[in-house]
């Protein structure tokens, strides 16, 4: 599938070294390794292109105990429907879109975040995922993630 081609003002190398002096023709096979690069991005992995921005990610914590992980993310303000927890092979994916809140008069300074949210993490071993659980409590979104058995360790006794 042909994407269109996306053009940008100056060179790339240009504008992030403007102080040197590059060769029109080392500087548009950069442009062209970049467009590359940003295409192979978009189409192989669904990663936003370079440059463009991307969805935040939540603060959380990944705790590992014997036998689950317990990932803790916080999400204030977020509905339970905004919220959407999936689990496939050994990664977990938390996503959802936070709305932004209707206030009466004029905004005059916003540093909350706002729009959609993903948070990513790839378990280091086989999981239960018939048996997650997740729960909202307070903002805090508690996923725990039950090992599979041949992951839990086990005591072993020596004998003689």
């Amino acid at each position: 599938m042909n994407m269109p081609v996306r053009r940008r003002t100056g060179s790339l190398l240009e504008r992030a070294l403007p102080s040197l002096q590059w060769g029109e023709p080392i500087a548009a096979e950069f442009d062209d390794l970049y467009e590359r690069m940003s295409h192979l991005l978009e189409t192989a992995g669904g990663v936003p292109a370079l440059g463009e921005r991307t969805h935040w990610a939540p603060l959380a914590d990944l705790h590992e105990t014997d036998d689950a992980y317990v990932v803790e993310a916080e999400l204030p303000g977020v509905e339970r429907d905004g919220i959407d927890v999936e689990i496939t092979n050994r990664e977990l994916r938390i996503s959802g879109e936070y709305k932004e809140c209707e206030g009466k008069g004029v905004l005059r300074r916003s540093t909350r975040r706002t729009g959609r949210f993903e948070y990513r993490s790839t378990l280091p071993v086989d999981v239960k995922a018939d048996d997650v659980k997740a729960n909202l409590n307070d903002g805090v979104l508690t996923v725990t993630i039950p090992k599979a058995r041949a992951a839990t360790p086990r005591h072993i006794d020596i004998t003689t």
